[in-house]
């Protein structure tokens, strides 16, 4: 590879299959399928690679775009944990290059008009706790191959409309009827329509009012607010104890924790030996 014509080529690719191409070089360079664009503002720190099982890190800095990353995709996640590809590329001659670096974006600052997104490399996973927890209450989540509860019976999600938003976090819903007060707490709202269209949240509190209404609170405001008239779906959720599993979903059999698990106070209490 001639190093002086050596230039960097980024690939991002979102979960929802949209990838952008950006290069350091001052023209476009294209190969597998992706044109790597040198307008978009992005540029690549150093890259540090570590031998054995080290976490490699590196960052990527670049100016917001309406036409690459836009503000409102970075405050919505759509960019959260998007697959990154860093290649060191001749813009000569495309086929010459070598991948020096692959992982998926971290966390993502933003200050005025630019953005700072943290690389994380592929051993990361490697640092989290692996390994079954004994607990009282079920280590699985509702509707995951463990617990393997549909979450599309019927009852345990409705859509809805929004009618109010009150500080980012508290709606007030319309078309939600036959659910009691507080069947919906622990479970999610997922936005069905509007600019939040695909974003998701916990559901801290949920209450039931006269007619079809509701009223919803989450645990944090999304990146972007559902506005009045745009569609959501709230899914029950879960608070892991097993009465739950057994009365609300009839999931007895699927249940992940040991109930019966002796509490802490029993296994620090002095034992009388006979």
């Amino acid at each position: 590879m001639n190093t002086a014509t050596i230039a960097r080529a980024w690939a991002v690719t979102r979960s929802d299959g949209v990838t952008l191409g950006f290069t350091d070089h001052d023209e476009a360079i294209a190969f597998d399928g992706i044109t790597f664009r040198p307008d978009a503002g992005l540029t690549a720190r150093a890259v540090v690679q570590g031998l054995g099982l080290s976490v490699d890190n590196t960052e990527a800095v670049g100016l917001l775009s309406d036409s690459a990353i836009t503000e409102i995709d970075l405050m919505a996640g759509r960019w959260d944990a998007a697959d990154v590809r860093l290649w060191d590329v001749d813009w000569s001659a495309p086929q010459n290059r070598r991948l020096v670096f692959r992982g998926h974006l971290g966390e993502v600052t933003r200050n005025g008009g630019a953005f700072r997104a943290e690389l994380r490399g592929l051993s990361e996973p490697l640092n989290r706790a692996q390994g079954r927890v004994y607990h009282p209450r079920c280590a699985a989540e509702l509707g995951d191959k463990a617990c393997r509860f549909d979450l599309g019976r019927a009852g345990y999600s409705v859509e809805g409309t929004v009618l109010e938003v009150q500080e980012g976090a508290r709606f007030r819903l319309s078309g939600i009827v036959g659910h009691e007060s507080r069947w919906f707490e622990r479970g999610s709202l997922v936005v069905l329509s509007g600019a939040a269209e695909g974003l998701t949240a916990l559901i801290k509190n949920d209450t039931g009012l006269s007619g079809a209404g509701r009223e919803v609170e989450l645990w944090a405001g999304l990146g972007i607010a559902p506005q009045p008239g745009d569609r959501v779906k709230l899914i029950a959720g879960c608070d892991k104890r097993a009465e739950t599993c057994r009365l609300k979903f009839l999931n007895f059999p699927n249940f992940r924790g040991f109930p019966h698990l002796p509490p802490e106070d029993w296994l620090l209490a002095p034992q009388v030996v006979k």
